[in-house]
């Protein structure tokens, strides 16, 4: 068993994962990861399992959200108003508007197709009393 790999022509040494297949018994023949604890190369664990407590995952979740764009509010936010295109569509044909071929694709989560004129009827209703009870709330205000 090798504990150290030679590479480059000799120009490079480095520690060996220290990885055993279960099948034939050998060692793995990959350089093992630098940061790891127990010198494994990034296929048998040696890159680690990531942070545990709260403030290591908000570290995490801080440094990997690039513009402050893929947030998980704005992912749910333009989820809600696919869900309503869909829906918009589903409307459209119900009602006789268009006979043109619905969007391919899965719908986005939280979308309630709409087969009956009374399923237009409610998502109309429900959406004009969503928008103005926020209205109705700033007034008491």
């Amino acid at each position: 068993m090798k504990n150290n790999l030679v590479t480059a022509g000799g120009k490079i040494q480095c520690p060996r994962c220290t990885a055993h297949s279960s099948r034939t018994g050998k060692q793995c023949g990959r350089p093992a990861l630098k940061v790891s604890k127990t010198q494994k190369c990034q296929y048998h664990g040696g890159s680690g399992s990531g942070p545990k407590t709260a403030e290591g995952k908000a570290r995490i979740a801080a440094v990997h959200r690039v513009h402050g764009q893929e947030t998980k509010a704005a992912r749910a936010e333009r989820s809600a108003a696919s869900a309503k295109l869909s829906q918009l569509e589903d409307a459209m044909h119900v009602l006789g508007m268009t006979s043109a071929v619905r969007s391919r694709g899965r719908k986005a989560l939280g979308y309630v197709p709409l087969k009956t004129v009374a399923d237009v009827k409610r998502m109309v209703i429900d959406d004009f009393l969503h928008r103005n009870r926020g209205s109705v709330e700033r007034q008491e205000n």
